[in-house]
Order: C-alpha cells, then structure tokens, then sequence
C-alpha cells in the first residue's frame, strides 16, 4: 500500500467515525507530512474540513429544532 492510500484510509476512517477532534489532530498530522504532495495534501485535508463544517452546521440544526421544540405555544416549557 502507497503512502497516499494509507492517508486515504485513515481520512476515511476518521470520516467514518466522525469524531471532530480526531479530524483535527489528522489535520494537523497531514500539514507535516513530508511525503504528500502539496496537491494530494490539500485534497485530503478539504475533505476533512468539511466534514468538520457539516458536522458544526448539523450540531447547529438540531440545536434550533431543540429550542423551536421548547418553545412550543410562545413559552419554554
């Protein structure tokens, strides 16, 4: 297995399990990888981020749904 298709692999696997702080560290792990092209290296750290914002964008959906639910009739119950 390639360098490159060993980085694909664990950006999938950190997707798959869609843990933000492992994303992150991978993220950071990926700026200093001397063996990925600049190209191959933004690619998959594109991936990572948005990964990232969907995961921030659904957190925040929910986080509404949560206070229309509450707010029911005009008033928290």
């Amino acid at each position: 297995m390639s360098h490159l298709a060993a980085v694909i692999a664990k950006v999938e696997e950190a997707l798959s399990v869609n843990n933000i702080r492992g994303m992150n560290e991978l993220l950071c792990e990926l700026s200093h990888d001397p063996q990925l092209s600049t190209a191959e290296c933004y690619e998959q750290q594109m991936r990572l981020r948005h990964a990232i914002f969907k995961h921030t964008e659904e957190k925040a959906e929910l986080k509404e749904q949560r206070r229309v639910f509450l707010e029911t009739g005009g008033r928290i119950l």
